[in-house]
């Protein structure tokens, strides 16, 4: 039951939350999300093709920031991030009561999880916006050695890439049911068709690329080397290495492609 000022304080959430500003936040947030999913895309299309790059979100920011005009864009983008994130803490405060509290508090770690990530893309785009940006696959050895230099630090990194290999797993399902519908008013006719199609092959792919980052992390793990728990780009062109992998490189490429042009949908028809 909630006390007065449990009451009161959730009215105040509820009011920021449904303003018009955080509300034109949000909508630009999914479209930036969108925007560094195109370019990741575009990036790991390159590589499948043999071309270069660094098919990551910082590979993306930094060939963004590249263009002119491109610094702008990325302060734009920054605080589109910075605003979802505030959208997703709101409704992580905001989760309506379930069937149990256990049920409950696992909504609102999802919906803060959310938050936590967009920020983290927030701070990024913000380093790259002010000259600055670093490279994600170095983040992350850096990251996995000194996990794996702690005390059950392996255990760490295995239950690490088990987490992200069952968020992979999760994409993939909303990708083939269709469940991300749930966010995303729905347009009619020909324009609903093309946003469900960009959703499935969306979901799917992001699906796939983190269940393979996810199994990088374990290996890390499991070989003590964190030079093999490399980020988003390396998850990438792991698939390389499967058999016909440049040809599943291409597709799931295609598919963040997708995945962008999803989040632009949302972002022009968001559920709110």
């Amino acid at each position: 039951m909630n006390t007065p000022s449990t009451a009161d304080a959730q009215r105040t959430a509820d009011d920021i939350q449904d303003s018009r500003a955080v509300r034109t936040l949000a909508r630009g947030g999914f479209a930036a999300n969108g925007l560094v999913h195109l370019l990741i895309g575009v990036i790991a299309l390159g590589v499948a093709r043999g071309g270069g790059g660094e098919a990551d979100q910082s590979g993306a920011l930094g060939a963004l920031a590249a263009q002119p005009g491109g610094l702008v864009i990325l302060w734009i983008c920054t605080v589109g991030l910075f605003g979802l994130a505030l959208w997703g803490l709101l409704e992580a405060f905001l989760v309506r009561p379930r069937e149990s509290a256990l049920k409950t508090w696992g909504s609102r770690l999802k919906e803060a999880g959310k938050a936590v990530v967009y920020g983290a893309l927030g701070v990024t785009a913000l380093k790259f916006a002010t000259g600055g940006g670093s490279s994600s696959s170095e983040s992350s050895e850096s990251a996995s050695a000194q996990v794996l230099s702690a005390p059950g630090g392996v255990v760490l990194l295995v239950i690490a890439g088990l987490a992200v290999l069952a968020v992979g797993g999760v994409f993939v399902y909303r990708g083939a049911s269709r469940k991300f519908l749930e966010n995303v008013a729905e347009p009619g006719g020909t324009a609903g068709t093309v946003v469900t199609v960009l959703g499935v092959a969306g979901y799917v792919a992001k699906g796939v690329v983190l269940g393979a980052l996810g199994v990088l992390l374990i290996v890390a793990a499991v070989t003590h080397d964190p030079e093999q728990a490399g980020g988003l780009d390396e998850a990438l062109k792991s698939l390389v290495e499967l058999p016909a992998g440049v040809l599943l490189l291409g597709f799931v490429a295609v598919g963040l492609i997708a995945y962008g042009l999803f989040c632009f949908a949302r972002a022009r028809w968001p559920r709110l």
